[in-house]
């Protein structure tokens, strides 16, 4: 998966500067001088990190990451300041959820580091979301194959830990088998 980060901020010469900070990362990098502005790279993008700018006309930084955490829930979310009131960084967290706070000037490694960390913490929750989903799918399908043979997933052994199967035609067997080892295949083929 290619990584897009979206840089938001109605000062040119801090657009430039961040993008020369990441000019050697290996993620795109977009830009959008208002929030309004950045509310469209959203809705044309997959972006999975944001930086925006606090001060900014029309649109506060607070209202836009607001609006991006509503396009874009899985963002990881970042906010610039050059005078961060405890105001307006309650109204970031509680409604954008941020995920880092930088203070103008800020120092370019740090922000490249956190940046980074946000890349991974973003392709962990991914992770998480599509294995989430996984077992899901798999529940789902184990309870139809226990609906299609009641007490299959009762497993019975005997004193030397072999697997007992009662009341199963030869033929169930079998299509047991051809079940299991299509999902195996299945499997197999999601992982790859």
């Amino acid at each position: 998966m290619a990584y897009n980060l979206l840089i938001v901020d109605d000062e040119e010469n801090v657009i430039s500067s961040l993008k020369r900070a990441f000019m050697d990362e290996e993620f795109a990098v977009f830009s959008a001088s208002s929030g309004q502005e950045g509310l469209e790279v959203l809705a044309k993008e997959q972006i999975q990190v944001i930086i925006s700018d606090e001060k900014m006309p029309g649109m506060s930084g607070a209202e836009f990451l607001s609006e991006a955490k509503k396009l874009c829930p899985d963002s990881i979310r970042f906010m610039l300041t050059g005078q961060a009131s405890i105001e307006s960084a309650m109204k970031a967290i509680n409604e954008g959820e941020i995920y880092r706070f930088f203070k103008k000037p800020w120092d370019d490694l740090q922000l490249t580091f956190a940046v980074r960390s946000a890349f991974e913490k973003f392709a962990l929750e991914d992770e998480n979301r599509r294995l989430l989903e996984t077992v899901k799918r798999q529940a789902l399908e184990l309870k139809s194959i226990e609906k299609q043979f009641p007490g299959i997933t009762d497993v019975k052994r005997d004193d030397d830990g072999k697997i007992l199967i009662d009341n199963l035609t030869q033929d169930e067997m079998c299509e047991i088998v051809q079940l299991c080892e299509r999902d195996c295949l299945r499997l197999s083929d999601e992982t790859d």
